[in-house]
């Protein structure tokens, strides 16, 4: 009879409790930390990504993350200008892709 008593007595510990509850928030803090990790705008990370956010709204932003180096442009819905010199032709093929051809350099 007094193993019973034993038994009903570990059971009701409330540290066990506690120590389960930690458990589950360090399988939390290993999946945000996971998480953190996998992102491409992790800033410890040496890779050059760029995201484009609301693209085509007038609140489009880019982000361009270079190494360590993160920039961000803002869309001020004005058209730009500049000199330049045409580069190539893209084309928009059927399923939505698009193409970019170079055009070959000048020779002298």
């Amino acid at each position: 009879m007094s193993l019973r008593l034993m038994d009903d007595l570990e059971s009701d510990d409330p540290i066990l409790s506690v120590v389960n509850i930690i458990d589950v928030f360090l399988v939390i803090i290993a999946a945000l930390l996971l998480a953190v990790a996998n992102n491409p705008m992790n800033p410890f990370t040496a890779d050059n990504v760029t995201v484009i956010k609301n693209p085509g709204k007038p609140d489009m932003e880019m982000i361009v993350k270079d190494g360590q180096k993160i920039d961000r442009y803002k869309s001020s819905g004005q058209i730009g200008q500049g000199e330049g010199e045409k580069a190539g032709i893209a084309y928009r093929l059927k399923d939505g892709s698009m193409v970019y051809v170079p055009e070959s350099a000048p020779k002298p």
